[in-house]
Protein backbone atom coordinates (compact mmCIF):
# COMPACT_ATOMS: atom_id res chain seq x y z
CA UNK A 1 0.00 0.00 0.00
CA UNK A 2 2.80 2.16 0.84
CA UNK A 3 4.47 1.83 -2.94
CA UNK A 4 0.53 2.87 -4.14
CA UNK A 5 0.74 5.97 -1.68
CA UNK A 6 4.03 7.47 -2.96
CA UNK A 7 3.32 6.82 -6.63
CA UNK A 8 3.52 9.72 -8.52
CA UNK A 9 5.40 11.46 -5.88
CA UNK A 10 7.42 14.51 -7.06
CA UNK A 11 5.13 15.22 -10.36
CA UNK A 12 1.19 17.20 -9.59
CA UNK A 13 -1.40 14.51 -10.03
CA UNK A 14 -3.73 14.78 -12.21
CA UNK A 15 -6.46 12.78 -10.65
CA UNK A 16 -8.92 10.98 -13.47
CA UNK A 17 -11.58 8.92 -12.69
CA UNK A 18 -12.62 5.88 -15.14
CA UNK A 19 -15.75 4.49 -14.91
CA UNK A 20 -19.01 3.10 -17.26
CA UNK A 21 -22.27 0.95 -17.19
CA UNK A 22 -24.96 0.42 -20.07
CA UNK A 23 -27.21 3.32 -20.82
CA UNK A 24 -31.10 3.09 -21.60
CA UNK A 25 -30.13 4.35 -24.74
CA UNK A 26 -27.02 4.81 -27.26
CA UNK A 27 -28.37 8.41 -27.56
CA UNK A 28 -28.37 9.35 -23.96
CA UNK A 29 -26.35 9.11 -21.00
CA UNK A 30 -28.77 7.90 -19.16
CA UNK A 31 -27.48 4.58 -16.96
CA UNK A 32 -30.05 1.46 -17.01
CA UNK A 33 -28.96 0.61 -13.19
CA UNK A 34 -27.09 2.77 -11.14
CA UNK A 35 -26.47 0.23 -8.72
CA UNK A 36 -24.20 -2.19 -11.66
CA UNK A 37 -22.35 1.09 -12.24
CA UNK A 38 -18.38 -0.41 -12.93
CA UNK A 39 -15.74 2.06 -10.68
CA UNK A 40 -13.03 0.97 -12.94
CA UNK A 41 -10.74 3.03 -10.70
CA UNK A 42 -8.69 6.60 -9.88
CA UNK A 43 -5.52 7.26 -11.73
CA UNK A 44 -3.18 9.47 -11.23
CA UNK A 45 -2.45 11.27 -14.80
CA UNK A 46 -4.61 10.85 -18.11
CA UNK A 47 -2.43 8.16 -19.71
CA UNK A 48 -2.71 5.82 -16.91
CA UNK A 49 -6.68 6.92 -17.21
CA UNK A 50 -6.82 6.03 -20.91
CA UNK A 51 -4.89 3.16 -20.55
CA UNK A 52 -7.71 1.16 -18.39
CA UNK A 53 -11.21 3.17 -20.29
CA UNK A 54 -9.60 1.90 -23.86
CA UNK A 55 -9.03 -1.96 -21.88
CA UNK A 56 -12.56 -1.55 -20.64
CA UNK A 57 -14.38 0.18 -23.94
CA UNK A 58 -12.76 -2.97 -25.84
CA UNK A 59 -13.75 -5.85 -23.21
CA UNK A 60 -17.02 -4.47 -23.86
CA UNK A 61 -17.21 -3.90 -27.30
CA UNK A 62 -20.16 -6.22 -28.02
CA UNK A 63 -22.46 -4.32 -26.07
CA UNK A 64 -23.62 -1.14 -27.93
CA UNK A 65 -25.25 -0.01 -25.03
CA UNK A 66 -21.92 -0.04 -22.05
CA UNK A 67 -20.26 2.90 -22.13
CA UNK A 68 -16.88 3.89 -20.13
CA UNK A 69 -16.38 7.51 -19.67
CA UNK A 70 -12.73 9.42 -17.87
CA UNK A 71 -14.05 12.36 -15.71
CA UNK A 72 -11.06 14.49 -15.22
CA UNK A 73 -11.33 14.66 -11.14
CA UNK A 74 -8.61 17.30 -10.97
CA UNK A 75 -10.47 19.80 -12.64
CA UNK A 76 -13.36 19.56 -9.90
CA UNK A 77 -11.22 19.77 -7.08
CA UNK A 78 -9.91 22.91 -8.39
CA UNK A 79 -11.73 24.52 -11.27
CA UNK A 80 -9.00 27.22 -12.25
CA UNK A 81 -6.05 24.37 -13.19
CA UNK A 82 -7.86 24.09 -16.62
CA UNK A 83 -5.29 21.82 -17.71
Amino acid sequence: MAERETRGAGKKQLLHLVFGGELTSIESVDFKDLDALDIVGIFPDYASAFTAWKAKAQSTVDNAQMRYFIVHLHRLLDPGQGS
